[in-house]
């Protein structure tokens, strides 16, 4: 009976270990056009259980030169995000978006503000003063995840299962979704193609460069 219990207790500890061995997704994600796509978000959504709970460092979302930097950021559900002003003007960073929508009033260069976005969704972020600046913070229910290089390419580590892969883009009108399992190492690499919208984004012209308030 004891050694039947012992191995049982083996064949379940292998098992375990199977599960968690570690995985690599690699993807290249482009155009229609075969450009590679910047700034796309590949997102690891287990299947087999509940992601773990955020491990990763605050986020941060600057306000420099009178943009924000970077463009797109992507965090786990449940982390804090700063927003640091190393600008030479105030700024009034909002979000109506559904995920969250918050209000940094007027604040001076220097300062440095932060929230946690608690609910999976994207946050589309502006400022009151300077209409051009807009920038994205998709917020993810995962700690597997990774954003695209200028390349197109994105590494994803997350332990061999599972998963419902999601890219997305600010260019896209919905998130491309596919299921998939991740062997344990490192799996062939994987081709995505986006149909991306226009790029509509406000350009600054020349006099805007010293707007704002002081």
């Amino acid at each position: 009976m004891k050694s039947r219990l012992i191995l049982t207790l083996l064949v379940l500890t292998a098992a375990t270990r199977v599960a968690a061995a570690p995985a690599t997704l690699t993807a290249t994600v482009k155009d229609t056009k075969g450009a590679p796509v910047t700034d796309a978000v590949v997102s690891l959504i287990p299947l087999d259980g509940p992601a773990p709970a955020p491990a990763e460092p605050p986020g941060e979302i600057a306000q420099q030169t009178q943009e924000f930097l970077p463009y797109v950021t992507v965090v786990q559900a449940g982390t804090k995000v700063m927003f640091p002003n190393r600008d030479t003007v105030q700024h009034h960073v909002y979000s109506l978006s559904k995920a969250k929508k918050f209000e940094l009033p007027l604040y001076h260069p220097g300062q440095k503000e932060s929230l946690v976005f608690e609910s999976a969704g994207l946050v589309t972020l502006g400022c009151n003063i300077h209409d051009w600046m807009i920038a994205y913070l998709l917020v993810v229910p995962t700690p597997w995840f990774a954003k695209t290089d200028e390349q197109g390419r994105a590494t994803v580590a997350a332990p061999a299962g599972r998963y419902r892969v999601e890219i997305w883009h600010p260019r896209l009108s919905a998130a491309l979704v596919q299921e998939i399992a991740l062997p344990a190492g490192d799996s062939p690499g994987r081709d995505f193609t986006l149909s991306l919208k226009p790029d509509r984004r406000i350009r600054r012209s020349g006099a805007t460069k010293s707007g704002g308030y002081r």
